[in-house]
């Protein structure tokens, strides 16, 4: 009889690739995960994963082995979520959500909020995470919920096993110091601000990657990238105190923002989907938490 939690440390080694890195994701000591794994190939019959230096392989036997992991873990988790919604009558559970901060702050603190009143008896556990590290913990089941974004013309990795809701579709727009020259225009254009220094978001994420391109392709110019930061209200800031120009989204500008002055581009608009990914097969619990992210959603002031 296979061992469930040795088939779990198997589908950790194959998403991290090396022992070390299961070991470290699950708390364990890469001997410890050696070990068990050992058993697990014992109790299969089969080879299950070869080493390549200090990465590792799944052999075919262990692929087949990870799929059925999956197929396993989804009824495990409807049947925990059966028993507790029958222990409280009503849709019960713990649900780990994922979110980046401007949705954290607009959309899913509400939500919990609101759960709270309707759905008593589901614990919602929040952490503030880019899209771009949760997708890994969503597919490992240590998320249940990620809110992403996807910039127009950057498109995200589509993945199989997921599945994606838009909860809002919504404009990029420039932000400058109120006392900028270009803030007495209607419409600014790009090619008036290559001399500005910028503020965006790390390199690796969505939003710095959308500000380099409409910088190059709306504008003909390489942006000065000053100021770095994942918080959008930072980004602010350094717009209001630091006299930098930035793109940001009406989720961030929608509560009003003093200080600053936000313009569209002349050269035509920047748009950004914000969405959930949630695992294919959900329990009645994951479903309350998407409905009232939905509702939150829909409830969030315009810019």
């Amino acid at each position: 009889m296979l061992d469930l939690r040795r088939l779990r440390l198997l589908r950790e080694l194959d998403a991290r690739g090396t022992m070390h890195g299961a070991a470290r994701a699950l708390g364990y000591t890469p001997s410890a995960i050696s070990q068990q794994l050992a058993v697990l190939e014992r109790e299969a019959g089969a080879k299950l994963f070869e080493r390549t230096g200090r990465n590792v392989q799944l052999t075919e036997a262990g692929k087949a082995l990870v799929r059925h992991t999956a197929v396993l873990l989804d009824g495990l988790e409807a049947a925990e979520a059966e028993v507790a919604a029958i222990a409280a009558g009503r849709p019960a559970g713990v649900v780990r959500v994922s979110a980046f901060q401007s949705a954290f702050l607009r959309i899913v603190a509400p939500a919990v909020a609101a759960l709270a009143e309707s759905h008593p008896d589901i614990r919602v556990e929040v952490t503030e995470t880019e899209v771009e590290t949760a997708v890994p913990a969503l597919h490992l089941r240590r998320l249940d919920v990620v809110v992403g974004d996807e910039y127009s013309g950057q498109p995200r990795p589509v993945h199989a096993d997921l599945a994606r809701e838009t909860l809002v579709r919504e404009q990029v727009r420039l932000v400058l110091p109120e006392t900028h020259p270009q803030a007495a225009n209607d419409r600014v254009r790009m090619t008036q601000l290559a001399d500005e220094h910028w503020a965006a978001c790390q390199p690796g994420t969505g939003h710095h990657a959308m500000q380099v391109r409409a910088c190059r392709d709306l504008g003909a110019f390489e942006p000065d990238l000053r100021y770095a930061s994942d918080d959008f209200l930072i980004l602010v800031e350094m717009v209001r105190t630091a006299g930098a120009c930035a793109l940001l989204p009406d989720l961030v500008l929608g509560y009003g923002v003093p200080g600053v002055a936000i313009r569209p581009l002349s050269e035509g608009e920047l748009g950004r989907e914000v969405f959930l990914l949630t695992r294919t097969s959900k329990t009645p619990a994951i479903e309350a938490v998407t409905a009232a992210l939905h509702a939150a959603a829909q409830s969030s002031p315009p810019a």
